[in-house]
């Protein structure tokens, strides 16, 4: 398990090692500055072998001071290293102000950017980035120094690489962070009155070939900008104790392969003992939404699926599955009669529905007490239309909505339910730490009383107690080829056919989520929606379930 810290938590994790005597700062630091120069030669062993040039720009924090202690390792292993500091050495951190000086035995420290003046004709191998980290809580514009000036030693080491050293283009590496990165949403802090390019790409120039962290990745590695802005992140013990530091719902986890759990199926079990999903449809020409929810719920491992539909569409449905059962479902009154079924214990509303069925059906399905002897309503995935439905009146699904539902938007659909919290999450951060989507999921979850899952390369899954955890498809696990039609109506028989079988709505929407990327990933390029039920046996295979 692996938890993503804020930079407070990350504070308070070395605050407590300082005051129980277990380390010092200035250990810290030294043991940081180390892992920067060990990650660099474990990603280019060539740098290694021979003498380099490397140029380090280093901030007026103690992510300066971990900049000081890389420049003397370097310089100390025969490289020319050039060190530009931003901001008043007299007013450094005690820490970051004794690592200034060691290096004063060393070289000269020059200010940026006044004194920096790169040419496409220097050859440089190496730019440490350690201008911020995750200490940056306003615009570097703000500081009077521009996102352009800032990184203008990355942009003439590319160029320098390019021209001087046939392609073989300068390294960027950020320790903790790419200058501009907010540590704990991933966005670009920059000024609302910038005037550069729209996106932080452009504007910032701050993206890096190689972060290294310390102690756990943060937040900002995985949201927003932060995964294109990090380049690869390596994480470099310094010390300090793992894990377990956190408590309760402060903590964010990153899902990964240990927190699944239940998968298999035992050899005394029969189709009823994995449970009956109910997939509701809509109507003719548009069922196909529906099909790919239930064949997801049945290749998951759901006993029985059944697609409801309404008579228009019963035809088109019964040509087209042979392992799903049909169940022909007219309006509020038959789905009803139908959950009388004890047998049903999971329902998905939403894919292809249409908003009109959708409004009719929703307020049955979570109705509770709808089965005979007042049992509590049934495990519930709202999606796409389900969730469609209500944006003119959100507070109407709040009302009904149940502590075993999943609410799964997308992007659009969570600003349609949540306008106010999305419109925090979209502003320009001029602050920090940025409103980022771990707090928007919150929210969200906390206001509607159930299971957010809110969609994207770092979907983000909330419980209203405050639990959260991130499924990201960055990085190593980056699958692109999700990018298609009926991929989350896929993501929603996923989720719900492990209600089915009797998962918790959280842990549900983790396993389904992590298991939705590793399909992708193991299809490759050209998959369609209709891939990813079919691929799972192949990824259950790979993981010996």
């Amino acid at each position: 398990m692996t938890e993503l810290l804020t930079a407070a938590q990350m504070r308070a994790v070395e605050r407590a090692a300082i005051e129980s005597g277990e380390v010092t700062g200035l250990e810290l630091m030294e043991r940081a500055g180390r892992g920067v120069v060990e990650a660099v030669f474990e990603e280019w062993p060539e740098l290694a072998k021979t003498a380099h040039r490397a140029v380090v720009l280093c901030g007026p924090g103690n992510n300066g001071g971990d900049g000081f202690v890389v420049a003397r390792l370097l310089k100390e292993w025969g490289w020319e290293v050039e060190v530009f500091l931003y901001g008043d050495p007299e007013k450094l951190p005690p820490d970051a102000r004794v690592n200034y000086e060691r290096w004063g035995g060393l070289g000269k420290t020059q200010q940026l950017p006044d004194n920096y003046e790169a040419s496409a004709d220097d050859e440089l191998d190496l730019i440490v980035d350690a201008l911020f980290g995750t200490g940056l809580a306003r615009p570097v514009e703000s500081l009077g120094i521009t996102f352009l000036d800032m990184q203008e030693a990355c942009a003439i080491g590319r160029i320098s690489g390019s021209n001087v050293r046939k392609g073989a283009a300068a390294r960027v590496v950020a320790i903790d962070l790419p200058s501009g990165i907010c540590s704990d949403s991933g966005n670009g802090i920059r000024d609302a009155g910038f005037s550069g390019m729209p996106d932080v790409a452009a504007a910032c120039n701050a993206n890096a070939d190689l972060t290294i962290s310390f102690h756990s990745q943060k937040l900002g590695h995985i949201l927003s900008d932060g995964s294109w802005a990090c380049g690869r992140v390596v994480v470099k013990s310094i010390g300090l104790e793992e894990g377990g530091h956190l408590q309760g719902t402060e903590t964010v986890i990153l899902i990964d392969q240990d927190m699944l759990s239940g998968i298999s199926k035992v050899a005394w079990s029969n189709k009823y003992t994995h449970g009956h999903a109910l997939i509701l449809s809509g109507g003719a020409g548009k069922t196909g939404a529906a099909r790919l929810a239930a064949r997801g719920a049945l290749r998951i491992g759901a006993g029985v699926v059944t697609v409801g539909v309404p008579p228009s569409a019963q035809m088109e449905v019964a040509g087209q599955i042979t392992a799903l059962m049909l169940k022909r479902i007219e309006g509020a009154d038959g789905l009803a009669e139908v959950l009388l079924d004890k047998r049903i214990n999971a329902l998905c509303l939403g894919p292809g529905m249409g908003l009109e069925r959708a409004r009719e059906l929703v307020p049955v399905a979570l109705r509770a007490g709808v089965r005979q002897g007042g049992i509590k309503s049934h495990p519930t995935v709202l999606d796409a239309d389900a969730l469609s439905a209500y944006k003119d009146d959100p507070e109407a699904l709040f009302d009904m909505v149940h502590e075993g539902c999943v609410l799964a938007p997308h992007g659009g659909e969570f600003a349609r339910l949540f306008p106010d919290i999305a419109e925090k999450l979209s502003a320009v951060p001029s602050v920090g730490p940025a409103y980022s989507k771990v707090d928007a999921t919150r929210a969200a979850a906390k206001r509607a009383g159930c299971v957010v899952l809110f969609k994207g390369p770092d979907t983000v899954i909330a419980h209203p107690d405050g639990r959260c955890s991130i499924n990201s498809a960055q990085y190593e696990r980056a699958a692109p080829w999700l990018a298609t039609a009926g991929s989350g109506d896929v993501l929603a028989g996923f989720i719900t056919g492990l209600l089915a079988r009797g998962f918790d709505p959280m842990q549900a929407a983790e396993t389904a989520a992590w298991l939705h990327v590793e399909c992708a990933r193991s299809f490759g390029p050209g998959l369609i929606a209709e891939d990813l039920p079919e691929q799972l046996p192949q990824v259950f295979r790979d993981l010996e379930v």
